[in-house]
């Protein structure tokens, strides 16, 4: 038997044994995967980095822990992004599963890598509320009879909306200058295109799951500014982040090191493809011959 042949009748454990190496060595070697960034990727960091500071950016948290790998990449850039520009920072989500998800961006992103920032002033934990798509609608004539209180933080009780530096300004969705949903399904992110972004002109960005990003392309460029598509469009984001960024560092790069044991993987896979097609049409040439 040809080596060809053997090729082909190779035992699929093999396959797996080397697909397991092929993840957990990157994993343990903790590489951050080369990157570029796509135009729809760079138009979203282009649009939120040209925001001056003191601009006002919404953004929420619109999914649930079974794609937390996905979204709580996109949805801690963004936040590093809009702090490090000294953007106002107001996070919400309309999903039941989102109040954990705001903690964890808190506990993980904004507490540790921004100390100088106030809460009240500089960020906002608004919490959830019920409605779905509905609250988004009623967010374009009276934001402040839907939300006449934040949730508060640590040992920050919650206050009244008048007694909050951050929301002295804001009556409505229109005085937002950007709306960043992440999401995984429905209510998300197109919802906030057209409930909010489409009747008040507002710009929206932001990312969903791998699988959902197709249905939000044909958005683009027109009512969605920009989109990160799964965990590549988190990956890509990050790229310009720590790029213009480095004092981040390794704390910035989660789907970059997510995205390098992946790609080790596909290419594997792909190799076996290639492999066994080949062994396919040289045994088939030998059995004509």
């Amino acid at each position: 038997m040809g080596f060809l042949e053997k090729l082909g009748r190779l035992d699929r454990r093999w396959i797996f044994l080397l697909i397991a190496v092929s993840v957990t060595i990157p994993l343990m070697l903790q590489r951050p995967a080369p990157v570029k960034p796509s135009p729809i990727v760079r138009n979203l960091y282009t649009a939120i980095d040209a925001l001056p500071p003191g601009s006002k950016l919404l953004l929420s948290l619109d999914y649930g822990p079974s794609t937390v790998p996905e979204n709580d990449p996109m949805a801690h850039a963004i936040a590093r992004h809009a702090l490090s520009k000294d953007l106002k920072l107001y996070v919400m989500t309309i999903w039941a599963t989102g109040p954990p998800l705001i903690s964890n961006l808190f506990e993980t992103v904004i507490i540790p890598g921004f100390p100088n920032k106030t809460y009240g002033e500089d960020y906002l934990n608004l919490g959830y509320k019920v409605g779905n798509q509905g609250l988004i609608q009623s967010l374009t004539s009276d934001f402040r009879n839907q939300y006449t209180q934040d949730v508060g933080w640590g040992d920050i009780a919650a206050r009244p909306v008048g007694q909050i530096p951050m929301m002295s300004t804001i009556r409505t969705i229109k005085d937002f200058d950007f709306i960043a949903g992440i999401g995984s399904g429905q209510p998300g992110l197109k919802e906030w295109v057209q409930f909010a972004g489409d009747p008040t002109g507002t710009p929206v960005g932001g990312g969903v799951t791998a699988v959902e990003a197709p249905l939000l392309y044909p958005y683009y460029p027109t009512q969605l500014v920009g989109l990160l598509g799964g965990l590549a469009g988190a990956a890509e984001y990050e790229a310009l982040l720590v790029e213009n960024h480095p004092e981040f560092g390794e704390a910035a790069q989660v789907a970059l090191i997510r995205m390098f044991p992946q790609t080790v993987a596909h290419l594997v896979i792909v190799s076996f493809v290639l492999l066994g097609n080949i062994s396919y049409f040289a045994q088939r040439g030998r059995r004509r011959k």
